[in-house]
């Protein structure tokens, strides 16, 4: 489960029940009216409907499950599967890579992978990757464009329910025993317009666009990757490169710290000073 979204929907839940008991009412008054949530829940969701495609709509179960729980990208053991991959295509070349392949459970990684063991032009493999890219990016910004659109209307609806109440309220100004009732029932259109949107709709969609935003940068990582096999490249300088795609606490850097340089490679010149000043000490 993606706790921040399950933290973040109680935490708006408490706040708005502990202010409402401090101003003297109770939460039992959100739900004493049911044709207002009735209004704002089916009108937005009617609304939406028709600026969406219905297919983009039949998916809106599965997008807020998306969005509640969490899908784990694990970009350092991709690097690390990489890094021996490249190693191994170095050793005996890229058809070995097809053994390894059949073990890779990424659809998109193994994708490229076989691209590459059939000997397609680099352009070719990269033009492939990034329109899959593309595309994926754009199935996603229907769904989180969906909710952002449904938290658009909503707080619209909440004010068409007012509208519609305060009409009721003016048939019944001869009756005074109604109208606190019937301006009550008013007003919680508004409240449940406002509510849906910016702790329903507004709030999915936005973590569903960083969830994508994500994915996008995790799959540019593999396709990084997967060229680098093409190449040839030696897996440290895979390492490195498909490393720059990570945060600098990940890589065990502090913010704008450079990577460490080998310590063979760091320690040579100074064995060969210390010599050379020995020798003329001898001398």
């Amino acid at each position: 489960m993606d706790l921040a979204t399950i933290i973040g929907f109680i935490a708006g839940v408490v706040i708005i029940v502990v202010v409402m008991i401090m101003d003297g009412g109770s939460p039992a008054e959100l739900f004493a009216h049911i044709a207002p949530i009735i209004l704002i829940f089916g009108g937005s969701i009617a609304a939406t409907t028709i600026s969406v495609p219905l297919n983009v709509i039949s998916r809106l179960p599965k997008l807020i499950m998306l969005a509640v729980t969490s899908k784990k990208m694990e970009a350092n053991e991709a690097i690390e599967i990489l890094v021996r991959m490249a190693d191994k295509a170095r050793r005996d070349g890229l058809l070995a890579l097809e053994e390894e392949s059949k073990k890779i459970s990424d659809e998109f990684l193994k994708k490229g992978v076989m691209l590459v063991v059939d000997g397609v032009d680099p352009a070719q493999v990269r033009t492939i990757l990034e329109i899959d890219i593309e595309h994926m990016s754009e199935r996603h910004a229907q769904g989180y464009g969906m909710l952002s659109a449904a938290g658009g209307f909503a707080p619209t609806f909440g004010i068409i329910g007012t509208v519609m109440g305060l009409i009721s309220v003016l048939k019944q100004l001869d009756d005074p025993t109604k109208l606190a009732g019937s301006i009550a029932s008013a007003f919680l259109a508004t409240l449940w317009g406002l509510l849906s949107s910016n702790l329903i709709y507004l709030p999915l969609a936005g973590k569903l666009r960083a969830k994508s935003e994500e994915e996008v940068a995790f799959r540019t990582l593999l396709m990084e990757g997967i060229l680098a096999l093409q190449a040839g490249e030696n897996p440290r300088i895979v390492r490195e490169k498909l490393g720059a795609f990570l945060p600098p606490k990940v890589r065990g850097l502090k913010e704008g710290e450079a990577a460490p340089a080998k310590k063979g490679k760091a320690e040579k010149p100074k064995a060969e000073k210390a010599k050379a000043e020995k020798a003329k000490a001898e001398a």
